[in-house]
């Protein structure tokens, strides 16, 4: 496991990483998002916050494979993220988007948040050429999770609502589902 390391950059990203801490994570696939298109948001000298809101906006019109909106491969990643629960993290909520996903964690102590996110993407990424033998989907060229991934440290019992809610609505603002209740990749998710 790596050690906690607290506030740090890691390529273009800032990462807080603290035991004991809540923690929004959002990864995407790495055709999801093509290299220039991201080279132009970071080259704009924006704020993290407005590079952020922009890869959101562009990851949320579903650009790439998004393999993730196959039913045995949401529900693996989703899987993996339940098998840890209660053993290195709390897991509070997620959804699985078509082409990025959004989780959130309480992280226990002595773990940190980088080996966390190494152990599920390395999991799933093995995971999904296994998986889509399952199925009748084509992808010429089977996708692998982004490099880096963003984390969001929450703040306050305000900023832990607001990060749920946007967690569990996303599908919905995106069009996937009507009601936030009825996407079934995502912890709001009722049968």
């Amino acid at each position: 496991m790596d050690r906690v390391k607290g506030y740090y950059q890691w390529r273009n990203l800032p990462h807080f990483d603290y035991e004991g801490l809540l923690q929004m994570i959002t990864y995407r696939l790495d055709d999801a998002l093509p290299k220039e298109t991201l080279n132009r948001f970071f080259s704009k000298n924006e704020s993290n916050l407005k590079i952020r809101s922009a890869i959101e906006t562009h990851l949320d019109n579903n650009h790439g494979s998004c393999i993730l909106k196959i039913p045995i491969i949401a529900n693996m990643v989703i899987g993996n993220w339940q098998h840890f629960d209660n053993q290195t993290y709390d897991l509070v909520a997620y959804v699985v988007m078509p082409n990025h996903v959004h989780i959130l964690i309480k992280v226990y102590k002595n773990i940190s948040l980088k080996s966390i996110v190494h152990s599920w993407k390395s999991y799933t990424s093995n995971q999904f050429k296994i998986c889509l033998n399952q199925t009748d989907v084509q992808i010429p060229i089977i996708p692998h999770w982004q490099k880096d991934y963003w984390d969001r440290y929450i703040r306050d019992e305000d900023h832990l609502v607001s990060a749920i809610n946007y967690i569990h609505s996303n599908p919905t603002k995106v069009g996937l589902c009507t009601k936030d209740e009825d996407w079934p990749y995502s912890s709001k998710f009722t049968n």
